[in-house]
């Protein structure tokens, strides 16, 4: 019995700008700061390899300061509609009725809602009143691999079902105003907004990728790197320069044994799924992937056309390859990195 991927979708929000029409409102925010510091974090912006991204509000918006209840509010709001548009976009694109959905997964770290997303979209499309649901947050930019793990292992005890894992992201919801340390400058520079689904099947003669197996790599005393501080004013980053270094350390015992458990190598892997979660994350792997004749050109373009959309942006990449006239047999591996801190990892075959 295999499980396969049939589709992704994406969604993306109606605000959006250039780096070049984002830089003069930097600027004004950094007004009154240090001038050597205000040249550091606009070199930051303008080399963060993110031309454009896209935002729940408008820019002018952002650089407003508003209370954490506002902001969250309207991460609410917005979540709503794009987790309803794109699950609605996959279904249809692919065919399916709502009712025939047996197992819906919602996924995101940059807000606040109970209920999750999840209970709106079963009332809203219309799914089966005994749907299985699980919404994962707090696993940040990991837990759009995350989501599709756990979607696998359910698709795989239970033949002939559908699983759908929604992911809905706005980091420009957690921006700090009054935060001038280095973390809030990179992110601010690095993370925009999106919304992706991901259907996947366990029924008979479904084509698509089929997920061979899947996996976890925990990093021990390592939860100081990444994450949010919950404050008065939000979600509050944590985002610890030694990140890339961190990866670099560990990525032979990351890559290497998880595909040898499957029978396989990174020289016959053919394909790399990667989340983008910066310019030097992606350079960290590119060097190492590169060292073993391998590229993430498709990461580095996800980056550059919307920037870092925390657990939705690696399923912007998986799109991409499922848009490709992939041979029949080609391998691929999804990999993504979050709080914790974590490694996930999903091995493909088409």
């Amino acid at each position: 019995m295999n499980v396969k991927i049939v589709n992704v979708e994406k969604e993306l929000p109606e605000y959006s700008r250039n780096i070049e029409e984002i830089l003069p409102l930097v600027e004004n925010w950094l007004e009154g700061q240090e001038e050597r510091f205000r040249r550091k974090v606009l070199k930051i912006f303008e080399g963060a390899g993110v031309d454009k991204r896209y935002s729940i509000m408008s820019p002018e918006d952002v650089f407003t300061a508003t209370s954490f209840e506002e902001k969250n509010n309207i991460y609410v709001r917005e979540a709503k509609k794009l987790g309803e548009n794109v699950l609605k976009k996959a279904m249809q694109n692919s065919g399916w009725e709502a009712s025939s959905l047996d197992f819906i997964i919602t996924v995101s770290c940059t807000g606040i809602m109970i209920p999750s997303l999840d209970a709106y979209l079963i009332n809203e499309l219309e799914l089966k009143r005994d749907i299985t649901r699980l919404p994962v947050t707090k696993m940040g930019c990991a837990a759009g691999i995350s989501g599709i793990i756990y979607a696998y292992n359910f698709l795989k005890a239970n033949p002939g079902k559908r699983a759908a894992v929604v992911a809905v992201e706005s980091p420009t919801a957690t921006f700090q105003l009054e935060d001038f340390s280095m973390a809030n400058m990179v992110s601010a520079a690095i993370f925009g907004d999106g919304a992706a689904c991901v259907l996947l099947s366990s029924e008979e003669d479904i084509s698509g990728p089929k997920i061979v197996g899947e996996d976890m790599y925990h990093f021990y005393n390592s939860t100081h790197l990444m994450g949010f501080d919950l404050t008065n004013n939000g979600l509050q980053m944590i985002l610890d320069p030694a990140v890339p270094e961190t990866i670099s350390e560990h990525f032979p015992e990351i890559i290497h044994p998880f595909l040898k458990k499957y029978g396989t190598s990174i020289e016959k892997v053919d394909h790399l799924i990667f989340h983008p979660g910066g310019r030097k994350i992606v350079q960290t792997v590119s060097d190492l992937f590169g060292n073993l004749g391998k590229n993430i050109d498709d990461t580095r373009e996800v980056l550059r056309l919307y920037g870092n959309m925390s657990s939705a942006t690696v399923l912007y990449v998986l799109e991409r390859f499922l848009k490709k006239d992939i041979p029949a047999g080609d391998q691929g591996i999804m990999l993504s990195f979050g709080p914790g801190f974590s490694a996930q990892r999903i091995l493909l075959e088409w």
